[in-house]
């Protein structure tokens, strides 16, 4: 249906009025901002935690009223009466009259959820398409079919919208694509929070779509509950979280921490993956058992007795001592180092009463705790007590496991000779992505060490003396006495470090409970992973999505019923999506007939598009001499589309070197290169990205590992306009079967 000029007009006079007001918001939070930072809260800690506060708060508004410039505005809803505008967030004007409904409001659900066949109320969907500040476009679906005739019946289209936008050249980041959400995936973002739910979608169903829309949402709805302890959206890799890195903040939300399984454990930021073999062992539930086997293996018996001097003095340190010490320490059910206090205070007083027998004499309570310290600080005593029970780090434990055959032998008997020889490494502290469960299970049985923190207040006491000292001596230089105290002063010099927002509070803290966790290409994780994840969440409340058929880890699911029952028992349920809006037909069914061919019993969406050219099979004698030239045609074929170069790491790191050395500039290597017009990628860095060409190099090495066969139906699924195959070594069965048909 036609939109006149007039009523363009219409719609930017208010675009023109929403921006108007946005920027009024946004001057009225920056002055609030400045305001509160210029304030005196004196010494009190109230006052300051107050100022604070409210400087919290209007940074947080502020960052959501910039995130949002770009398409404030998408969409408008007619009833009977009157016309509601939805956008990425709610804004009225001095009168408190509505000027723009929050996507995530009850209100804006009849724009995703009403139909020709239901339309909840509806007569029109208006679909706003902009750029910048301007309107550019308008598309109408109009509901109320009782109103036209035949024919206009006919020219209707409901998904005109959402095709437009899967038609449109990729960016090298995730469209918004809030404007074209459909109605089961609408279902699925606004669930209840509680609870397990996992979605599986095959290609191109918009589950990445779904995940974000619903991080946003419940951020949204239930922000009283879960906006101080947070989101948690985890994502396969650092390019995915680069592609969708600035989806939250355009839905209006700051509060969620985005996070790979290898940056899971703070302090650790890897993307390396161990080999197949070795994943699979580290990934294995039963490394659980082997971590608590390694840190009880810490908790030594000494061979024999032990004379140990304390001052002038000496005293027998028996093994039943250590015994019955180490015992105590362990029914305490603490872990391993907060366990170690009662060891440690258990053997100090049964060597300090064993002392005071020697001496025979009568010790008042004063006396007892000078000879406790005494002993306490003897040199022997305290070798003895670590060589017994030493405190421990997560990396010290794991690292000496990778260094130690002997350690990793009694921990995790079950393994052969030939595995346990796959966990050393020259550098056993040059961690992997499957490390980090192992880091985190670590952490968990190990605890924190009450001496260290100790020594950490230790420090901070001393720095807070010295900021008073110095505060004292400014008061002192500038005659300021009876003006302002050194304890405000020094406040004020404590206070002037950015203030920390949740997310960055809890990205940092590996206890941090979050309110949500979503994870996306779930399928990926681990059991051990899957413990970690577990560990964020108390309350269990999580979103999984992900396609069973595109598992490439060695350690990852096959099906979620065996990767989450052990985990959830029956505490969780699946919804699927259908409709692949990405992927054109004919590619759709050759990766369909090349996943089938191996598991027949996977699921995969139905594409709703029927593309310009079927898949290309190129057979040559050199696939990296090939190359240039392929991408250029692609290129020019494309016209100004984007274009991935996937293939197996080996191929790809020769055919990016060549390239690079031939002076080619338009081409970005790994994760980094998402901004070129060409990205060359692994096919396990491509999961949940998308191009408008995909060329696939030798899918016969890809069909090498565990899960080969669904690293190439990854690769096979990421255009959204043309896929080419290049090949000199053997096609995979299924895909020379179809190129032979064709």
């Amino acid at each position: 249906m036609s939109v006149g000029d007039d009523e363009k007009q219409c719609e930017q006079r208010h675009l023109d009025l929403l921006y108007a007001r946005l920027d009024e918001l946004r001057r009225e939070a920056a002055a609030n901002l400045g305001a509160v930072r210029l304030s005196d809260p004196g010494g009190n800690q109230q006052a300051r935690s107050e100022r604070d506060a409210f400087a919290t708060l209007y940074e947080d508004q502020l960052a959501r009223l910039n995130s949002v410039e770009e398409q404030l505005c998408f969409g408008r809803i007619d009833d009977l009466s009157h016309a509601s505008y939805i956008g990425r967030i709610g804004m009225s004007d001095d009168n408190s009259e509505q000027l723009l409904i929050d996507w995530r409001a009850p209100a804006a659900e009849p724009f995703y959820q009403a139909t020709a066949r239901t339309p909840l109320g509806l007569v029109r969907r208006r679909h706003l398409v902009t750029k910048a500040r301007e309107l550019i476009g308008i598309e109408d679906d109009v509901l109320d079919l009782s109103a036209l005739d035949d024919t206009a019946r006919a020219e209707l289209s409901g998904e005109g919208a959402l095709i437009a936008a899967l038609d449109s050249a990729r960016t090298g980041r995730m469209d918004d694509i809030v404007a074209t959400i459909q109605a089961e995936q609408d279902t699925i973002i606004r669930g209840p929070l509680a609870g397990v739910l996992v979605v599986q979608g095959g290609p191109g169903t918009g589950k990445t779509a779904v995940a974000l829309h619903r991080a946003a949402f419940l951020l949204y709805k239930y922000r009283e509950r879960i906006a101080g302890s947070g989101v948690l959206l985890i994502g396969p890799t650092t390019a995915f979280l680069k592609y969708i890195g600035q989806v939250l903040p355009s839905l209006g939300e700051t509060g969620a921490v985005l996070s790979t399984p290898g940056q899971l454990f703070p302090g650790v930021d890897t993307d390396v993956h161990d080999g197949d073999e070795l994943a699979a062992l580290k990934g294995d539930a039963l490394m659980a058992r082997a971590l608590r086997k390694a840190a009880a293996d810490r908790q030594r018996l000494p061979e024999r007795d032990q004379v140990l001097a304390v001052d002038s003095r000496t005293v027998t340190l028996t093994v039943a001592d250590v015994r019955s010490a180490r015992d105590r320490a362990r029914r305490t059910g603490k872990p391993h180092n907060e366990a170690r206090t009662t060891f440690v205070k258990t053997l100090l007083r049964k060597l300090t009463d064993r002392i005071i027998a020697q001496i025979g004499e009568t010790f008042d309570e004063g006396d007892r705790a000078e000879l406790l310290t005494d002993v306490r600080s003897a040199r022997d005593v305290r070798v003895a007590l670590n060589l017994a029970w030493m405190p421990l780090t997560p990396e010290k434990l794991l690292g000496d496991l990778y260094a130690l055959p002997h350690l990793l032998e009694s921990a995790a008997s079950w393994l052969t000779p030939g595995q346990r020889e796959l966990f050393r490494r020259a550098d056993p502290h040059a961690w992997t992505v499957e490390d980090v469960p192992l880091l985190d299970e670590a952490a968990e049985l190990l605890g924190d060490d009450p001496s260290a923190r100790q020594r950490e207040d230790a420090v901070r006491r001393e720095q807070d003396a010295k900021e008073l000292a110095f505060a004292e001596s400014v008061i002192d230089m500038t005659g300021q006495h009876g003006y302002v105290s050194a304890d405000t002063l020094s406040g004020r010099f404590a206070d002037t470090g950015p203030a920390r927002t949740t997310a960055e509070r809890a990205a940092a803290d590996r206890t941090w409970a979050y309110g949500h966790v979503v994870v996306d290409e779930a399928q990926e994780l681990s059991p051990m992973m899957w413990r970690t994840v577990l560990r964020r969440v108390p309350s269990k409340s999580m979103t999984l999505v992900g396609d069973i058929a595109q598992t490439s880890a060695a350690a990852g699911a096959t099906s979620w019923h065996d990767a989450l029952r052990p985990l959830l028992g029956d505490r969780w349920n699946v919804e699927e999506l259908t409709i692949n809006y990405r992927t054109p037909r004919q590619i759709m069914d050759a990766a369909t007939a090349m996943i089938r061919s191996v598991r027949p019993d996977v699921s995969v969406p139905s594409s709703v598009r029927e593309g310009r050219w079927p898949p290309i099979f190129t057979k040559v004698g050199d696939p990296i001499a090939e190359l240039p030239g392929l991408i250029d045609d692609e290129l020019a074929l494309l016209d100004g589309g984007r274009l991935a170069v996937i293939g197996p790491g080996g191929v790809i790191d020769a055919a990016a070197d060549a390239l690079t050395s031939a002076g080619r500039t338009d081409i970005g290597r790994g994760p980094a290169g998402l901004d070129a017009d060409v990205a060359l990628l692994r096919a396990d860095q491509a999961k949940g990205l998308e191009f408008d060409g995909v060329v696939v190099l030798e899918p016969g090495l890809i069909d090498k590992g565990v899960h080969g066969i669904s690293d190439v139906y990854v690769a096979m699924t990421r255009p959204t306009r043309r896929l080419v195959i290049v090949y000199s070594e053997a096609l995979p069965d299924a895909l020379a079967q179809r190129n032979a048909r064709s």
